[in-house]
């Protein structure tokens, strides 16, 4: 195979990678699984800023999980941080935080009930390509990069076969 025809299969494939997890962060998916971007270095190095984190709420939490919590919005993002200590009040857990690159642990305990899932893997840097994709310019460009190459690539079997016809 052509050096640059794996190129082009790793591109599209990347791309496809893309599209996927833009779709799958604006709708639910089954199973409560959830992508999130990771937006800060206060995780490095376990997990580097613009990852993508699946999470995935869990009935227990334990010390040393990595859980992200807050508020899910169009203007809030949430936190990914490792849980650092538990405290139980009045009989319900709250979970102190820490981000693996922080010095202190946070200041905020947090209620169960504010946590969206246990992150269960990371993929690095993906994130960087599904907030590019989110903005107009980016979800033009996944759109019509890979149409264009697409076209490209149907124009040129037109003219091989052309060629082929007339011989």
């Amino acid at each position: 195979m052509k050096p640059l025809k794996i190129i082009y299969y790793i591109f599209v494939g990347l791309i496809a990678a893309v599209a996927l997890l833009l779709i799958f962060s604006i709708f639910p998916i089954s199973g409560n699984f959830k992508p999130m971007i990771v937006q800060s270095g206060s995780m490095e190095p376990a997990i580097k800023m613009g990852s993508v984190v699946v999470v995935k709420p869990a009935d227990n939490y334990k010390i040393g999980d990595v859980i992200t919590f807050g508020e899910v919005s169009k203007t809030k993002t949430p936190t990914t941080h490792r849980v650092h200590d538990i405290k139980v009040n009045e009989g319900k857990p709250y979970y102190i935080t820490k981000g693996d690159a922080n010095n202190a642990p946070d200041q905020k305990e947090i209620a169960k009930k504010d946590i969206v899932g246990k992150v269960l893997f990371s993929i690095p840097y993906l994130g960087y390509g599904v907030d590019f994709a989110k903005k107009p310019i980016g979800f033009a460009l996944i759109i019509i990069i890979p149409a264009m190459l697409v076209i490209g690539d149907e124009i040129k079997k037109i003219f091989r076969e052309i060629k082929k016809k007339k011989q």
